[in-house]
Parts: C-alpha cells; structure tokens; sequence
C-alpha cells in the first residue's frame, strides 16, 4: 500500500493534534502543514507539534506547499461552521486532493445545510475525490455509538445520550467556548449572539434520525450555564462562585408530538463523574456507560483513522454513516 499523502490545514490544538496522531502511523506521509498565523511561517510542522524535525515546513497557503495532487488528503482543522468552510474545502477538492475535517457541522449538513452540502458533494465527486467531516463529537460519543448498538437491537424506539465532560482537563479554546469564569450575564449575553456553547449537536440528532430511518419533523436545542458553587482553577481560567463553569446543552429530535431523540451535553469546568451513557428504548432496551472518551485525544485519533480509511471511500460527500465499523488503522 502506497503511503497516503496528508496536508494539514489548521494548526491549533486541535489541528496539531491531528497531525501528531497521523504521523504515527504506519501507512501516512506528511507532506505539507498550512497556517495563516505568521509566527509559524516556514516553521517545522513536526516541532510545532512536539513530535520533533520532520522536514515539513508550515506555509500560508495550500499553492504554497506544492502543486496540485502534491497530497492525497488535506485534514481541514479550522472552524465550526460548514458556511464558513465551504471555500477552503472546495480549494482542497480543486487542488486534488480530498477533505478530512473536523468541522462540527459537516458531520451531518443534509438537514440543516442541505444547499452548501450538495454543493460540495457535486464538487467532490466531479473531482473524483471524498469529503468527510468527523471528530469524538459530532462523529462518535453522541450519535455514531448510538447508531452502532443499536446494530443488535430488534427494534428502537427512543435514543437518549448523556456526555458529561470535566473541561478542566481540556484545551484553552473548549473552556472558552462553555464560557468557563465568565459571569451569567455575559453567558446570557454570548447566546444571544450565538458565540457560545458546544457546536454540532443539531447535527449529531439528524444524523441518529437518519440512520434509524426516522422522519423527524422538527429539532430543538436548549443552552444553559452551569454556575460554581465553589472556586475552581485550571491552567486558563479561574472560576469563582457564582461564575458559569461551562454549559448544559440539550437537542431533541421530534416526530409530531413524540420526542424520539434526547441527547444531553454537560461540559464544565469540575464536573464529577465524566461519562458517556447511552439508552435505547426498544426490544431489548439498551444501555451503556463508558467513563467518558477524552474529546480532543479522541478526536486526533478518529481523524488519523478516517484519513487511513479515504482510500476505500466513494467519491462525494460522506458522512460517519458511510465509516460503520470505524477501526483503528495503525
């Protein structure tokens, strides 16, 4: 098997991560890092990283690091917002190579994005190339592991998914995003504007609808803080009583009067028992509890493992539902 040929596009925490994992494996050659912040210009993307020297220097640009088809897979690590990614993916798809990401709402964009998804997947399968968005969650924790116990169900009638996330442990950005140390009033005041909370949940609840088959007439979503009761200190934030310590997040999925799905995000700073639990109503009813996956380890890792299974993959748009059963490539 020819070595697969990644370019990463994003360098933050998340982006670096990714880069760690798949240049750990076996079958993977990194060709090519990319990132605007000008410190990193011409920097070594493996010292970036902590992984020491590779010889890969991080450009500004995808034209930067070589001509087209100079790699076989671009990992896109660089924001949330299908909208906002749509003209870096299908730079990627132009310039020959196909799109792993860790855009939230790519995972599933066929509900809420129908239009900029189609567009992509006509982009991705006239360039013969695949797009696929991914990550612990969306892309796993919340919907993907529902979706595969449910594998030995003889019938489902309700999911219902409960994460709870210590973020003390977490990346700067993630405990900035639950709005860790910020009073309840600035919370209020983000969700307003939208700039708060956890993204792709609306997205993890079509993607389990579709799978089971069902038509969901509507999808809901609630966002609350959680406030201390007590002071809490990480290496980024410091939380006072009476501060929010992160979210509680809850989208629902509905057919007419009937919720059919519930998935359920506690993320804060302290949180007690971090877990993943699963439900499944139905014949036999289900349940599984795990003691929660570590998001961002977890994520480098489900992306190291998508870009190892492109060269199996149809061409166009995919989503988790096309991966079942996700293994590990080493």
């Amino acid at each position: 098997m020819e070595a697969v040929r990644t370019v990463h596009l994003g360098l933050g925490p998340i982006g670096l991560g990714a880069l760690r994992s798949v240049a750990g494996r076996s079958w993977s050659r990194v060709v090519g890092a990319v990132d605007k912040k000008d410190e990193f210009e011409g920097c070594d993307a493996g010292e970036l990283a902590g992984i020491g020297h590779i010889g890969v220097p991080v450009r500004s640009s995808l034209s930067g690091v070589g001509s087209r088809s100079a790699a076989d897979v671009v990992v896109l690590c660089t924001g949330s917002r299908i909208e906002s990614e749509a003209e870096r993916i299908l730079e990627a798809l132009d310039w020959g190579a196909s799109v792993v990401s860790t855009c939230e709402e790519l995972s599933y964009p066929w509900y809420h994005h129908p239009e900029v998804a189609r567009r992509i997947d006509d982009a991705a399968k006239a360039a013969a190339r695949t797009v696929i968005g991914t990550g612990i969650n969306p892309g796993f924790a919340m919907d993907a592991l529902a979706i595969a116990l449910s594998g030995v169900a003889e019938r489902v009638d309700r999911v219902e998914v409960h994460r709870v996330v210590d973020a003390s442990g977490r990346r700067g950005p993630l405990q900035q995003k639950v709005g860790a140390g910020i009073s309840p009033d600035a919370f209020a005041e983000r969700r307003r504007a939208g700039s708060i909370g956890h993204v792709g949940l609306l997205e993890s609840v079509a993607m389990v609808g579709a799978a089971l088959g069902w038509t969901l007439d509507r999808i809901e979503e609630t966002l609350d803080p959680i406030i201390a009761e007590s002071p809490i200190s990480t290496e980024f934030v410091s939380v006072q009583p009476g501060d929010v310590a992160g979210i509680r997040q809850v989208a629902t999925g509905w057919s007419e009067d009937r919720e059919l799905i519930r998935l359920h995000l506690d993320m804060f700073v302290g949180a007690p028992e971090p877990r993943d639990a699963v439900s499944l109503e139905g014949v036999p009813t289900i349940r599984s509890v795990s003691t929660g996956l570590h998001g961002d380890i977890c994520t480098a890792a489900i992306v190291a493992n998508v870009v190892g299974a492109i060269p199996g993959l149809r061409a166009g748009l995919l989503t988790p539902l096309d991966l079942t059963p996700l293994h590990v490539a080493h």
